[in-house]
């Protein structure tokens, strides 16, 4: 075979592969956020926490986890494991780097994924944080209709429509001037509102 036939054959096959797609890896989604990360000032963290009544039995799962401060400080107060769920891969790495800066043993207690939080298995936790828009709080409920009954739901800023709160707190953080903030909570079995 002359080497310009064999040349043009390797040249067809590489672009038989090319058009050959993998499986994307479902740990590496592709999918843009669905919104742009704002950081929860520590106090409504605090607040959050507590509407929770989180013990070192609760397992925590962040949904869109942004900087890993409600995952590190759930696992730094309360000794619980705590996980954290982002799509974005930037978001990942503030919250590994606010992890690295835990004492060792409330590193062991803390994970954080880049996952895509629709397609995610909630059913390991106990208590599911969430500051999302009100539509996402909404795609979300079939995940949390599957939850452990007595599991704990609580969403910064955002309600969930057609599901009814068992509390709403409102509260403006020391510092901000007239900003103020709503935490909303929900327990399993969900509350689903009659149309």
């Amino acid at each position: 075979m002359a080497p310009s036939t064999r040349a043009a054959l390797v040249v067809l096959a590489g672009s038989a592969l090319a058009n050959f797609a993998l499986p994307a890896d479902k740990d590496k989604p592709e999918r843009k956020p669905d919104v742009r990360f704002v950081a929860t000032p520590e106090e409504v963290v605090a607040k959050m926490l507590e509407v929770a009544k989180i013990t070192a039995k609760d397992v925590v799962y962040d949904l869109g986890c942004g900087d890993g401060r409600i995952v590190c400080a759930a696992a730094r107060k309360h000794k619980c494991k705590a996980f954290g769920f982002d799509i974005d891969s930037e978001r990942i790495k503030d919250s590994e780097a606010n992890k690295a800066k835990l004492p060792a043993e409330v590193r062991k207690l803390v994970t954080f994924k880049r996952q895509d939080i629709f397609k995610l298995d909630l059913s390991g936790a106990t208590v599911v944080m969430l500051y999302l828009r009100p539509e996402l709080n909404v795609k979300l409920i079939p995940q949390l209709k599957k939850l452990k009954p007595g599991s704990r739901i609580v969403s910064h800023d955002f309600d969930m429509q057609g599901v009814t709160p068992d509390k709403v707190i409102r509260l403006t953080p020391k510092g901000e001037s007239s900003r103020e903030h709503t935490i909303y909570l929900w327990t399993t079995p969900l509350k689903m509102e009659k149309n």
